[in-house]
């Protein structure tokens, strides 16, 4: 990622970090919706703890950005889990999706063209790096 793009992802995110409230559900909801097989998944879980989770990480990795190697280890450890969880490659679009979406729905007429490419960079690369931990995973 360039430096501009990590700028862009860190200022916007500390934008969506004051409605995290409504964005976790907000989240969720569409992803549900756009897939409605991965609901199962969560079938017991709280969504409100795992938003803070969802946040939590979020907060982790996007304040690492612009030093990835630091946090490697923990996004290959993250995508393993999800393995035994039953996330498969194709579940990396969807969640992608309701995310972009809800930063879109989060961020309103911040959410301008620039920022998006930035998430889709960011999103990329990490999903891609989540993708080949959990083929080893698989191994």
């Amino acid at each position: 990622m360039l430096k501009e793009e990590i700028q862009l992802v860190k200022d916007s995110w500390n934008e969506v970090k004051k409605i995290a409230d409504v964005a976790g559900p907000l989240f969720y909801n569409r992803l549900f919706e756009i897939a409605p097989e991965i609901r199962p998944m969560f079938r017991n879980s709280d969504l409100a703890e795992q938003s803070r989770k969802l946040f939590s990480m979020l907060n982790y990795v996007i304040a690492k950005l612009d030093v990835l190697d630091e946090i490697i280890a923990e996004v290959t450890k993250l995508a393993q889990r999800h393995v035994t969880y039953g996330v498969k490659e194709s579940h990396y679009t969807q969640v992608g999706e309701a995310l972009l979406w809800t930063l879109e729905k989060g961020l309103g007429e911040n959410w301008t063209p620039l920022v998006k490419d930035a998430w889709v960079s960011c999103y990329t690369l990490l999903a891609g790096a989540m993708i080949d931990a959990s083929k080893i995973g698989r191994l």
